[in-house]
């Protein structure tokens, strides 16, 4: 009579340690359901890989080297593999086997996340058949154009385009033509800025790529003796 009441088979307390380490396991998953709905993936805008696209993409519309050669792309990280569940233990039971599966999910859940954020990794130097188009249109424009950029007629500017800089020094009879050659050579340099962001699933970048290209465009004039039209609209060389 004086026997503790807990010394009996119905007091088994591991019945309820189980019970404890599967409502855990259920918290665990319910946390990380929580934050997986509240994840952003942040893909930041790549200055650097977006003036070395620049620098490529200048030499094969002028058809030379540019002050600054393309680097080699940064080779892609390879996603991690997805994290491995452990076995329940023969011994477990239920609520064994319960913890168990909730722990899988947990990592099914990780290994969703992290491939999508490396996903998102952008491609500056991206190449589409619209992009490949815009380039060529624009080699040929160029030679046309060349001249005129030696004799300090036409120069670029801050903003990615070109510019006519001393139309005076064009005859009468060509101004039109060399007007409506800058026009289109403009047309296709904003067109190519968008491009490349909307192939990289971020038409925002736009604004950013077009100001990369500019400070490339600068630094091949510079180089190659033309002039160029800074932020404040002076001509320099």
């Amino acid at each position: 009579m004086n026997a503790s009441i807990c010394s009996r088979p119905a007091c088994d307390t591991r019945p309820l340690a189980a019970t404890a380490r599967g409502i855990r396991a259920a918290a665990a998953v319910l946390a990380l359901t929580l934050i997986a709905g509240c994840v952003t993936v942040n893909v930041y805008f790549p200055a650097a890989e977006a003036q070395r696209a620049a620098d490529k993409i200048i030499e094969q519309v002028t058809g030379s080297t540019t002050a600054s050669p393309p680097g080699t792309p940064a080779p892609q990280s390879k996603p991690p593999s997805s994290p491995q569940s452990q076995p329940p233990s023969s011994d477990a039971g239920f609520f064994g086997r319960t913890e168990a599966m909730l722990a899988s999910a947990a990592g099914r859940t990780l290994a969703t996340l992290v491939p999508a954020a490396q996903a998102a990794e952008p491609n500056l130097d991206i190449s589409t058949p619209q992009i490949r188009d815009i380039i060529a249109d624009m080699h040929q424009r160029f030679q046309r154009l060349k001249p005129y950029f030696a004799a300090g007629v036409v120069g670029v500017t801050a903003q990615g385009t070109i510019a006519v800089r001393d139309q005076s020094a064009v005859p009468l009879m060509q101004r039109a033509m060399l007007a409506q050659l800058v026009a289109q050579q403009n047309r296709d340099l904003s067109e190519l800025y968008a491009q490349i962001a909307d192939a990289n699933g971020h038409p925002e970048w736009t604004a950013d790529i077009r100001s990369a290209f500019a400070q490339r465009w600068i630094a091949h004039a510079k180089q190659a003796g033309w002039y160029y039209r800074n932020a404040s609209g002076d001509w320099l060389k």
